[in-house]
């Protein structure tokens, strides 16, 4: 009868099915009828390579405590300073009235449950690996619309445990948050913006959030700067935030004052708009009876006006308050509106006094008898002349010369003994000497005069 031994270093008794199969798999076909085997069952080394626990957090005694709850539950509120150092701000948007910052926010507290022993008390540095095994604070930024952490080419998270269980959690972010802006005096405005850092869960009776170092716990890098806004300063500010459903949280703010360059919107805006109030002004120097040449130059300024506020408001958010800018463009508008309104009045003028003096010429005796003009006196004392020069008398139907020959045909029409009595009875007839040419006279100080004016006030109230 044939045997199978073996040396057992330990196993378990084989049912006689599975006995058989190993008898049939190992032994010769006439004896594996019948013979029973004892198979032995080895013990597996374990394999150190998947063990989760790592030499830090057998250290740090990760297992032993339950890192869901807050440190020193239970007790007083854990104490978390915050500090932080602003990298960059990237963009600042009237439209959307919002900012974007990227900076370094980072938490210190304690732990004594990271507690470890340490004969050269050096701390011991992890990534976010270890953050996901521990408490950290649930911090949130408030009133953010868009915010992540940096994960290129790792996720940009520290965490620094001390032997005494201090902690260090340090990560760069980019948060994007409101801003309530107040463009009333755009773009001569200072806006100041703010970024709010609160615990989500944790009320005041939990976690104590506070400024590490007060005021100078605020760092910024030098080299920030903004094309359109000056960082004129940062400071930070605490405060109790108040839910109605969960309590009272402390609120940690960022405050940050930035006023605007105005260099940009004088020669994009304010230059443009003045030169085309002055370029209205021309007209005035050119002549009334020059339709063609004055009212191209009136409808060119108005239509480009109109273009320079519709480019203005295209870039800015529709606010229901009037801004600086607006009230610029407004009376810039206005001024060059009246300088077409201004030539209109002229011309008005100008027509009916032609028609009045082609009714006056009507009632005119026959001038043809007249053989020789020069002997034509007029009483100087009456006109103010001496004599009618001959062009003035030979084509006095068109005045040429402004006053003086609406003046010299008056005069003669008045020395007429026939017509004296017709022209006194006929009221209309006492204005048909004005001088339009004065009102193209006074506009040319009046409009300069004013909008220098309108200039001194505005930028003394908003610069």
């Amino acid at each position: 009868m044939w045997m199978w031994t073996t040396q057992r270093t330990g196993g378990l008794h084989v049912p006689q099915a599975s006995k058989e199969g190993i008898a049939e798999a190992f032994l010769p076909r006439g004896l594996r009828a019948s013979c029973w085997v004892d198979v032995p069952i080895y013990k597996r080394s374990p394999d150190l390579t998947k063990n989760p626990m790592t030499k830090s957090e057998q250290l740090l005694r990760i297992d032993d405590h339950d890192f869901t709850m807050r440190p020193a539950f239970g007790g007083p509120p854990i104490p978390v300073g915050v500090d932080v150092q602003v990298e960059s701000i990237d963009t600042i948007s009237e439209v959307d009235m919002d900012f974007t910052m990227t900076l370094y926010l980072r938490h210190y507290w304690k732990d004594e449950r990271l507690s470890f022993p340490s004969t050269n008390n050096q701390s011991m540095t992890f990534d976010s690996r270890l953050v996901k095994k521990i408490w950290v604070p649930d911090m949130f930024f408030v009133h953010s619309k868009r915010s992540f952490i940096h994960d290129t080419t790792t996720d940009n998270v520290m965490l620094r445990v001390y032997p005494d269980g201090n902690v260090l959690y340090s990560l760069r972010v980019t948060v994007t948050a409101m801003c309530n802006m107040d463009l009333s005096r755009f773009p001569l405005d200072t806006q100041t913006c703010s970024l709010e850092i609160e615990s989500y869960a944790y009320t005041d009776d939990d976690l104590m959030l506070y400024w590490k170092k007060g005021n100078e716990s605020l760092n910024t890098d030098d080299r920030i700067s903004l094309s359109q806004f000056l960082i004129q300063k940062f400071h930070t500010t605490t405060k109790l935030a108040f839910y109605s459903s969960t309590g009272w949280y402390n609120r940690l703010y960022i405050h940050f004052t930035l006023r605007r360059h105005i260099f940009f919107f004088l020669l994009q805006t304010y230059f443009p708009a003045t030169l085309m109030v002055m370029l209205s002004w021309v007209s005035f120097w050119i002549d009334r009876r020059a339709v063609p040449a004055r009212v191209p130059l009136g409808i060119t300024t108005v239509l480009t006006m109109s273009t320079i506020i519709t480019g203005v408001n295209a870039s800015m958010p529709r606010v229901s308050y009037i801004k600086a800018v607006d009230i610029y463009l407004w009376v810039s508008f206005v001024f060059v509106f009246l300088s077409v309104i201004e030539y209109a009045a002229v011309n008005y003028l100008s027509t009916v006094q032609e028609r009045k003096e082609r009714k006056l010429r009507e009632r005119l005796p026959c001038t043809c008898g007249i053989g020789n003009p020069d002997e034509m006196m007029i009483d100087p004392q009456i006109t103010g002349y001496g004599s009618m020069d001959v062009n003035t008398t030979g084509n006095y139907g068109i005045p040429e010369n402004g006053g003086r020959q609406e003046r010299i045909l008056a005069q003669v029409a008045l020395n007429d003994p026939q017509i004296t009595g017709q022209v006194k009875a006929s009221r209309s007839y006492v204005n048909i000497w004005i001088d339009t040419h004065a009102i193209d006279k006074y506009s040319r100080v009046v409009f300069p005069g004013a909008y220098i004016l309108f200039n001194i006030i505005y930028w003394s109230i908003y610069s």
